[in-house]
């Protein structure tokens, strides 16, 4: 690359960081005020004239809001709630998706727009029913109910994001795979889904962290406050309380928030360069 070329390169970045300067503002100036109050002393948070840094750092506010909030065993049962509703609802959505981008019956369309109305439900239509069946099954205040509830909500959207990729993969490799013997479930499993992988690394991401930030069902359905997941621990700090923790519930917000935006920005770059590398496949 020539001097004159860097140059230009240069300056389009720039001048590309400058426009979307404003937009980056906005969304870390949230993160800004949680991680500014966090790391505020207790009697200096609530203050006439508001300040963005305190006297001093207090780093202890995230180790005291640990053990005085039940953090940890909240963040515990977010991870096996949200992994376990993304582990379940791909299992059931593959299968699904498969058949719907390379089988053609009767129905089919309308199946693909029956997908498509089910996301326009919110889950707070469907929390008294929802509620009233799992009292009838005896499941209320059970992590695994609310692992098979978050996936139940989450098939339909796996379904219709996987469908429209697996439809853009040539069915040409399958036929040669069949020509050589191999059968259907050795196709899918060592050539079709390894091509599918942006595809469902993307769903994946999207599945965990509407289960990660659900709320409505999880207060429903969850009683006993060590079946807590982050949401309903961090509401707990707020809700019903004469005195709030401001310097508590800014830390417990900050590290339940921060390691999964770190995370999906982690992943979203391997996923862009999956994208390139089935393309090109």
């Amino acid at each position: 690359m020539s001097a004159a070329s860097r140059a230009n390169y240069r300056r389009r970045s720039l001048l590309c960081w400058l426009a979307l300067s404003p937009l980056v503002a906005i969304t870390l100036f949230p993160f800004a005020v949680m991680l500014a109050t966090a790391l505020k002393p207790a009697a200096e948070i609530l203050t006439p004239r508001a300040e963005w840094f305190g006297s001093r750092f207090a780093f202890e506010n995230f180790a005291t809001m640990w053990s005085a909030t039940n953090f940890g065993s909240a963040l515990v049962n977010s991870l096996a709630v949200s992994c376990g509703a993304t582990l379940f609802a791909l299992i059931l959505a593959v299968p699904a998706a498969y058949a719907l981008s390379r089988h053609d019956f009767r129905g089919s369309s309308l199946y693909r727009q029956f997908l498509l109305v089910t996301q326009m439900l919110s889950p707070i239509v469907l929390v008294v029913g929802l509620f009233r069946l799992l009292v009838s099954l005896g499941v209320v205040d059970s992590l695994s109910a609310v692992t098979l509830v978050y996936a139940a909500f989450n098939v339909a959207f796996c379904v219709w994001m996987l469908q429209s990729y697996f439809a853009s993969i040539p069915r040409e490799l399958e036929e040669a795979a069949w020509l050589d013997g191999a059968s259907r479930f050795t196709t899918i499993t060592r050539i079709f889904l390894p091509l599918a992988a942006p595809a469902l690394t993307v769903t994946a991401i999207f599945t965990f962290i509407q289960a990660w930030n659900e709320f409505v069902l999880a207060l429903t359905l969850l009683r006993r406050e060590e079946n807590y997941t982050l949401t309903i621990q961090v509401f707990s700090l707020v809700a019903g309380r004469y005195t709030i923790e401001w310097h508590h519930v800014m830390a417990a917000t900050f590290a339940a928030t921060v390691p999964v935006a770190i995370l999906f920005a982690w992943l979203q770059r391997y996923f862009v360069q999956g994208l390139a590398l089935g393309a090109v496949k």
